[in-house]
């Protein structure tokens, strides 16, 4: 488990250092607009573009092709020609699809504006929306191939380049929001939001660009084949239809976000996006780094039909990952509203701007644990070649997350709170059903590596679990002390008590002899 501690660290270094440079972004988008209209307009705008390269180049493609892609290169003679092959094979039918569909969508913009996506922007706002979208499809063909070729990287263990490409993504974007700034500055809002527009996409191209030098190194093999009646693409196919599904289903819960939260009070979209971005911090830096680098062993484990190995390595990653997510939790809960504050207010993000961010975060920051554990758990599932269960059970919970976020925008309404704290509930409470029903499923039901289910270690799970629990109660309690005898300076507030909660949380899973402390600080060493 050593290569899985060392290759998460390195994952999660460049997750964090990505977050961070996404957190200047955002503070140089939010001083700029605030949550204005426009800004509104460019979050609505980014979900088309967003949809088709998450459900299309995306998860789904690594999910289908990292299995396929690296059982290939391990058969040994004729393997790695028949790797590159398939690979060539996908990257060219990938390319045909996302150009047909981008330019449908860019066509079409101002009908899924007006129709789907915020039908409750007025019709300057819809035009602007419909706009920029249209500037931020050609990020989506950018991405396509940046994608595929992430999956040969982490296919030969390969983490460094596909950490990097984020950082220069959100450099791309701060280029575009510096530019949207001087127009600001010279009164020229909505020319602005167009330079945050077209900075997507020179961050897109920034993020394949860094891929292309590593990939040398793996010896490429490129051909013009789309091989259609190859076994090897159909059965990439076949895994890749539900997974592209499931995430259609997830991507269309978020149009439907957008579209209640358009018909909230201005402002609201925005407030709750920002608010989504700071969650992903934590589970990006946690449950995506531990889930990236655990997946290629998975993907060995099972071809090879390792059960207990696959399981043992499972409940490893588990462990690690709620080690982390449970104080992120609740640092989320008590430090929100202070780091929003300190980070991102000042210029057009005012104090009100901080309290809907903060209000939507601390709802979002319930579901943290769900979240992380469902991004490990899904990559068991793909690594034994089952893209079906996950997909029917994230279907059934993102059917769950619509009824909620209806039934608890009205309720939270009712109660005189701010409604956008029901979407980002909903959102929670959906998550932990699904990632329930996925556990379940996974520990329960047959599978390819043989006998029934993966195999768990209960036992060493619940004791790390409940070691990280009670340093995490008390770790809050501390935090929570901080804040009630320091409650300003803001900056003292937020830092000091994250320094405090980290101190106190480390230190008691040290005394409490955690496994996951000693091999984080073993690894550092």
């Amino acid at each position: 488990m050593n290569r899985l501690a060392r290759n998460a660290s390195l994952i999660m270094a460049g997750f964090v250092a990505a977050n961070l440079l996404g957190l200047l972004r955002q503070v140089i988008i939010n001083h700029t607009f605030g949550t204005s209209a426009a800004l509104d307009a460019y979050f609505a705008a980014f979900r088309a573009p967003d949809l088709l390269f998450t459900v299309i180049a995306g998860g789904a493609l690594g999910s289908a092709f990292i299995p396929m892609f690296g059982g290939m290169l391990a058969e040994g003679e004729g393997g790695p020609a028949r790797a590159w092959r398939l690979a060539s094979a996908v990257l060219n039918n990938l390319l045909l699809a996302l150009c047909l569909i981008a330019a449908l969508a860019a066509v079409a913009a101002p009908v899924l504006v007006r129709t789907l996506l915020a039908p409750g922007f007025p019709p300057a706002q819809q035009a602007l929306t419909a706009a920029l979208m249209r500037v931020m499809l050609l990020s989506t063909i950018i991405f396509g191939v940046s994608g595929l070729l992430m999956g040969v990287h982490n296919a030969h263990h390969h983490f460094l380049s596909p950490a990097i490409a984020p950082i220069l993504y959100n450099l791309g974007i701060i280029g575009g929001a510096l530019m949207a700034q001087r127009e600001q500055a010279r009164g020229l809002p909505l020319q602005g939001v167009y330079w945050l527009a077209w900075g997507v996409v020179a961050g897109a191209a920034m993020h394949l660009l860094v891929q292309l030098p590593a990939l040398v190194r793996h010896r490429p093999r490129y051909s013009l084949a789309l091989d259609w009646a190859d076994s090897a693409v159909r059965q990439v196919g076949k895994l890749i239809l539900p997974r592209m599904f499931g995430l259609a289903v997830w991507q269309i819960n978020f149009w439907v976000n957008v579209a209640i939260a358009s018909t909230l009070p201005s402002g609201s979209l925005s407030a709750l996006t920002i608010a989504f971005q700071v969650f992903t911090f934590p589970q990006a830096a946690i449950a995506q780094a531990i889930a990236t680098a655990v997946f290629p062993t998975f993907s060995a484990q099972a071809a090879r039909g390792e059960r207990e190995a696959l399981g043992q390595t499972l409940t490893t990653a588990l462990r690690l990952t709620l080690f982390l997510a449970l104080p992120a939790t609740a640092g989320m809960l008590l430090l929100g509203k202070p780091i929003i504050a300190l980070v991102f207010e000042g210029g057009q993000f005012t104090a009100q701007s901080t309290a809907l961010v903060a209000w939507a975060l601390a709802w979002y920051g319930v579901g943290l644990v769900g979240h992380s554990v469902v991004e490990v758990v899904t990559r068991a599932f793909y690594a034994l070649k089952d893209t079906r269960t996950p997909v029917l059970v994230g279907a059934g919970a993102m059917a769950l997350n619509v009824i909620f976020s209806l039934t608890f925008t009205r309720a939270f309404t009712v109660w005189g709170w701010p409604p956008l704290g029901g979407l980002a509930l909903a959102n929670s409470l959906a998550t932990a059903i699904e990632m329930m029903g996925l556990v379940i499923l996974l520990v329960g039901s047959r599978s390819e590596v043989g006998a029934r289910g993966i195999p768990l270690n209960g036992p060493s799970l619940l004791a790390s679990v409940s070691r990280a629990a009670a340093a995490s109660a008390v770790m809050a309690l501390a935090v929570w002390a901080w804040a009630r005898w320091l409650p300003s300076p803001t900056w003292l507030a937020g830092l000091g008590g994250a320094a405090v909660g980290a101190a106190v949380y480390f230190a008691l899973a040290w005394t409490l002899r955690s496994e996951e402390m000693g091999r984080l600080l073993r690894e550092r060493g």
